[in-house]
């Protein structure tokens, strides 16, 4: 999961449909037209995004004679508390945005078309890479084009590392490493903050998940708890003495997610877990400084927790609409030099253009034209996110587990516990939460 996201559009809003939306039986207006409709229109409070939408859509229009778009705005995109409500319901855009978190529940649900036989219609869809068409494919049958795809790193404050006598070309590779940075950036002075952590809200166990495959360790394996292990007391204990022994990590519990990135924006945090994007939040949505931040890949890596998006179809979707689908899919979300890849207009639009966010088309011929026109324009400096680029593409990725936000819920209890009481057993903590976690399982 990842609140993004991911993390990219600001703020809830109506949502609109059409009764082929919701898989009508006739996918013809009143003139003949494909009528569709498209998830993820920007919202009104982001002007120039919207307008750059809008104008999408009017050019996919005329380059479709006869398919006509709605497009509905609710945002965030993704909202967690509503999709499988959606879903359910029948009432899902013909074009809907899925999040990696839900792909394996959409797809045996049935709640998303197959698409095996029309992925032709996305030009760039072989370029995708193998590892990421792989999670929209269940039994041999393909269900969405993914469009997003991301690992998680460490995010870090390049003036701060400077500050405390740190090399900002060579951030910490191994949570050692990242302790005794953090222990230096927080003798900087009062209110300065080595390493931010989360203690509740889901995001502590996210961060959790987190942790433990970054050290190789499992949070589920044949579908019980596997986090009580030598790993998960690694990233309890870590946490713990960093809070306790160094005193560099904050005396304030973070609950949101957005808390520890309005307080990485203020400038005197050192570190925290996160994808690029939160680098574009930061800049764009935080007021931060551009030049201070820089990105490496997770510590020690031996694995990240992947996140990313999928579009895919309404299962009651037409033939004709599901067509339609496809090349809005392939125009908006595929296809260098347009639509979310006009980085070009993104640019002129004040957007925070040289993250390295999305490698979902890795080193094809597509995703180096993706990465040649996304540096063209950045208005960001890439150079402070090579070790990133670097290091992220050598990481195995890993899946969030089955009922993960219940899991994260259950660990942000540890999570909690270790930054707010030092006597806190971690052993006793684990294995709590490892009887909740299995009971849970238990039901999947």
């Amino acid at each position: 999961m990842k609140p993004r996201n991911l993390a990219i559009f600001l703020i809830s809003s109506g949502l609109v449909l059409s009764a082929t939306a919701c898989g009508g039986d006739s996918d013809t207006g009143a003139k003949g037209d494909v009528n569709i409709t498209v998830a993820c229109q920007p919202a009104k409070s982001a002007p120039e995004q919207r307008k750059a939408w809008d104008e999408d859509v009017k050019a996919f229009e005329k380059a479709h004679p006869g398919v006509k778009v709605k497009s509905t705005d609710q945002q965030p995109c993704f909202d967690p508390k509503t999709f499988a409500a959606k879903l359910a319901g029948g009432q899902m855009e013909t074009v809907f945005m899925a999040p990696v978190t839900n792909y394996a529940d959409v797809m045996s649900k049935g709640q998303a078309k197959d698409i095996s036989a029309s992925t032709d219609l996305v030009k760039n869809y072989e370029n995708i890479r193998q590892d990421v068409r792989d999670m929209v494919t269940k039994d041999g049958k393909v269900y969405g084009v993914p469009n997003v795809s991301y690992t998680v790193g460490l995010v870090y404050n390049r003036k701060l590392f400077k500050e405390a006598g740190l090399d900002p070309n060579s951030p910490p590779k191994t949570w050692d490493e990242v302790r005794d940075a953090a222990d230096k950036i927080a003798d900087l002075g009062d209110g300065y903050v080595g390493y931010g952590e989360y203690g509740g809200g889901n995001v502590g166990g996210w961060h959790f998940a987190q942790s433990i495959f970054s050290r190789g360790g499992e949070m589920v394996v044949d579908g019980k708890a596997a986090f009580n292990s030598p790993e998960g007391k690694a990233v309890l204990q870590t946490l713990h003495d960093m809070r306790w022994k160094d005193d560099s990590v904050g005396k304030k519990v973070l609950i949101g997610w957005e808390a520890l990135m309005q307080q990485m924006a203020v400038g005197k945090t050192g570190m925290m877990l996160g994808a690029p994007d939160v680098v574009t939040d930061l800049v764009q949505k935080f007021q931060g400084s551009k030049d201070e931040y820089g990105i490496a890949p997770i510590p020690e890596g031996k694995a990240s927790l992947t996140g990313g998006e999928a579009y895919m179809i309404n299962p009651k979707a037409s033939a004709a609409e599901t067509e339609a689908g496809l090349q809005w899919i392939d125009f908006q979300f595929n296809t260098p030099g347009k639509g979310r890849h006009d980085y070009a207009r993104g640019k002129a639009n004040g957007e925070a253009v040289g993250v390295p966010n999305n490698d979902y088309m890795g080193d094809s011929p597509t995703g180096k034209e993706i990465v040649k026109l996304r540096e063209e324009s950045a208005v960001l400096p890439v150079e402070y996110y090579k070790p990133y680029v670097d290091g992220a593409a050598n990481i195995e990725l890993k899946l969030e587990p089955a009922k993960a936000q219940e899991l994260y819920a259950v660990l942000d209890v540890p999570m909690s516990a270790v930054l707010t009481r030092k006597d806190a057993d971690v052993d006793k903590l684990l294995a709590d939460a490892e009887g909740k976690a299995n009971t849970i399982l238990a039901k999947s």
